[in-house]
């Protein structure tokens, strides 16, 4: 028998990819507890965005969750957090300063491991900050970011099992630190039986030793048939989550994967020396408790089925649910179909950089607006936001293929900016050139008024939006609440039980260049 690790992602990922990373505290730590009480380990605890979502949409602090998360699990379990490379938890490139004191905060803050990806693949972008998080004394889980190419790709440019063994190779040449490895796939798209010959390349490279992990979601269906395709390929570890946080845009469940197991020699672990197997009525209870806790929030539909457009255009559960919240805000989500089917082509175009945040948020923001270009009767590319426009210029780094030289020139016109390695030559990473930031964050602060701190300066810093410094907003009391719970004054839903339907009418509603006929009657008593 061979034990599989598994980590619980329900309060991080599980939150992000089904209420965009949206909720309150003091409504799941009883959740947490039932999960420690029931053997539970290793828990996904914040980062990603759970940091800049409390700040925007909770009124929390990300710092006092983290420590509360904490004080609740006790100070034996592993704690883990997701950073994005140069960009931590931040949308944009950091500078070395920040990098660093992300590091410092996360380790004083009660955290274990950070799992730390980049999105373009590219090695420059984990160097440093892997070495900042290996010096604060913190596990540090480097990534390998996966994702399957629209159609219309060259398959053989990127993203097959070559491609990641390439990447791997580039993390173990450039010396950077690491304490175990993750192949992410964020959209769930990989088809699984690229995910065998990518694990077994690099178990082969790492050797028996090295900690060998998986993470996905559930999104296009295919969730648990990648983690088998894993452990037999040598993986050591997968991502998990528990009902009602699991399945759809989330990860598979832990249960799911329990089945899938059965009659083979794998066995999911539960802590050092016991098995799933052994504690189905506690972890069922763990998840009733979850339930409980999750009772009077909202959950998307979207984020409870399988949705099979994501594997051609590749959208990742963590983002999905959060933009799908933003257009329903905006009264914009009938335009959702159309943004996911132009997404593929912001994919195709734009050098392959897999879709997770942030890249993933610039091909969707990207989709949206050439969306509303058409829907304007303008050129698909007549406006070009910021983040994509500036990956494809090279600020974020190096994209595994070059992006479409067509794109670019559109980028470099209408930014007035050169390609990154023109305006930089020479320079390997966007962090080399950044301005420090604590002393910027330190000037915002004074000026504001405000305490300065290292968590002040940590929230100043990568908080700071085209719209304002959501950070400052926070520490002045200026708290948006935008949590996807149940409005307990909504008019209750009508009993049709012992009603009558009359006569039915007929009527032909009109969107664009597609019809509808509904048929609408009168329910009386």
């Amino acid at each position: 028998m061979k034990k599989i690790l598994f980590q619980d992602t329900s309060f991080r990922d599980g939150f992000q990819s089904i209420f965009g990373a949206r909720v309150f505290m003091k409504d799941f730590m009883p959740a947490v507890e039932a999960a420690v009480k029931a053997g539970i380990t290793h828990f996904e605890a914040g980062g990603g965005a759970r940091f800049q979502a409390l700040y925007q949409n909770c009124g929390e602090d990300a710092f006092d969750m983290m420590d509360e998360f904490r004080r609740v699990v006790g100070p034996k379990i592993r704690l883990q957090t997701l950073a994005r490379g140069i960009n931590v938890v931040a949308l944009a490139p950091q500078p070395r300063d920040m990098i660093n004191l992300h590091a410092k905060m996360f380790k004083k803050h009660g955290m274990t491991r950070i799992r730390n990806f980049d999105a373009l693949n590219d090695v420059n972008n984990l160097i440093y900050s892997g070495k900042c998080i290996t010096d604060a004394g913190l596990e540090h889980e480097v990534v390998v970011t996966m994702m399957e190419l629209p159609p219309g790709c060259d398959l053989n440019a990127a993203h097959n099992p070559e491609f990641y063994e390439r990447i791997l190779r580039n993390i173990l040449d450039a010396g950077v630190p690491f304490a175990s490895v993750c192949f992410k796939d964020a959209s769930g798209t990989t088809n699984p039986n690229k995910v065998y010959e990518t694990f077994k390349r690099a178990r082969k490279l790492l050797g028996d030793k090295v900690e060998l992990r998986i993470h996905s979601h559930d999104t296009c269906g295919t969730g648990v048939a990648q983690y088998k395709a894993a452990i037999e390929g040598g993986a050591d570890g997968v991502d998990l989550g528990r009902k009602p946080l699991s399945g759809g845009t989330a990860q598979p469940d832990l249960f799911s994967m329990f089945h899938a197991l059965k009659g083979t020699e794998y066995k999911l672990a539960l802590g050092e020396d016991s098995i799933v197997d052994d504690h189905i009525p506690e972890l069922m209870e763990a998840n009733n408790v979850a339930v409980e806790c999750l009772k009077d929030y909202n959950f998307p539909p979207e984020a409870r089925q399988i949705t099979t457009d994501v594997i051609f255009s590749p959208m990742p559960g963590g983002a999905l649910t959060a933009n799908t919240l933003m257009m329903r805000e905006t009264k914009t989500f009938h335009l959702f179909p159309k943004v996911i089917e132009n997404m593929s082509e912001c994919v195709r175009r734009g050098g392959f950089a897999s879709s997770v945040t942030p890249v993933s948020q610039f091909y969707f923001q990207q989709a949206y607006m050439n969306t509303l270009n058409q829907a304007a009767g303008r050129g698909t590319w007549f406006k070009m936001t910021e983040g994509y426009g500036k990956m494809l210029l090279g600020y974020q780094g190096k994209t595994p293929c070059e992006p479409d030289p067509e794109l670019v020139k559109i980028a470099a016109d209408q930014f007035g900016m050169k390609p990154f390695k023109e305006a930089y030559p020479g320079v390997q990473c966007a962090e080399e050139i950044l301005p420090p930031g604590i002393p910027a964050a330190k000037k915002l602060l004074e000026e504001n008024g405000l305490p300065v701190n290292d968590e002040t300066i940590f929230i100043t810093g990568c908080l700071q939006t085209k719209a304002g410094n959501k950070g400052i907003e926070f520490l002045k009391g200026n708290r948006h609440i935008g949590v996807p719970k149940k409005d307990p004054n909504a008019a209750p839903a009508v009993d049709t039980k012992n009603m009558k339907a009359g006569a039915a009418s007929t009527y032909r509603i009109a969107l664009g260049n597609q019809s509808w006929d509904v048929q609408v009657q009168t329910l009386s008593k």
